[in-house]
């Protein structure tokens, strides 16, 4: 086995373990907002992004209909755009083998493959998504399956999980002042858009601070 995959799979193995619970909370909730179990595991099976499949679920509790859920969820998975825009020249091969190894693609991973140069290690990033893809099916199994009744997510501090796994992601980032200056300033936007838009616009106008970094080269 590569030696960069087995590296990915042990340091993916943490936020593995997180989205394990992450996970957990989404299948009960998914359950009370009128998904089957079923529909709940597949959803987690072919979508595989936390963010995008809690904003469908917030916007159904909230009373929302499907076209907008499914929008805001297309507005959160925007950002993996500009992602897989820097990605694409780290994959060998053409169009449709590079969309493949694509699908690999998810925030921890990304930012563990990254080798801070330009360029990725992508067999760093097929080992680190390997585990958390496996514990996100199976904790949307668990909370779809036996949680109802039995996890509050809420009282058990599974809702807080969420932004602090992004939260660690953020801190690993922030080396020089020039990245804290772009993370305040997507900070200050996206916390005056909140209040104002629906959701997923706050996160992708935040991504504009990333323009700070493009002007800077």
């Amino acid at each position: 086995m590569n030696e960069s995959f087995r590296r990915g799979v042990r340091l993916g193995l943490p936020y593995a373990a997180a989205g394990f619970l992450l996970s957990l909370s989404f299948g009960v909730l998914a359950r009370e907002a009128g998904f089957s179990a079923v529909q709940a595991m597949v959803t987690s099976l072919i979508v595989f992004a936390g963010s995008a499949q809690f904003a469908v679920i917030a916007i159904l509790l909230g009373g929302g209909g499907l076209v907008p859920a499914v929008a805001a969820s297309g507005l959160m998975n925007a950002r993996f755009l500009p992602m897989g825009i820097a990605l694409a020249p780290s994959l060998p091969g053409g169009p449709l083998k590079r969309a493949a190894q694509g699908q690999a693609v998810v925030d921890a991973s990304w930012v563990l493959a990254n080798r801070r140069d330009g360029t990725f290690d992508r067999w760093l990033l097929f080992g680190s998504t390997a585990p958390q893809y496996v514990t996100w099916f199976c904790g949307t199994a668990v909370g779809a399956l036996a949680g109802d009744g039995i996890f509050d997510p809420e009282r058990l501090g599974l809702d807080a999980i969420f932004p602090a796994f992004f939260l660690v992601l953020l801190i690993g980032e922030l080396k020089d002042r020039h990245t804290r200056v772009v993370a305040l300033v997507g900070a200050v936007i996206a916390l005056a858009l909140v209040p104002f838009t629906p959701a997923g616009i706050p996160v992708l106008a935040a991504s504009a601070a990333a323009l700070i970094g493009l002007a800077r080269r």
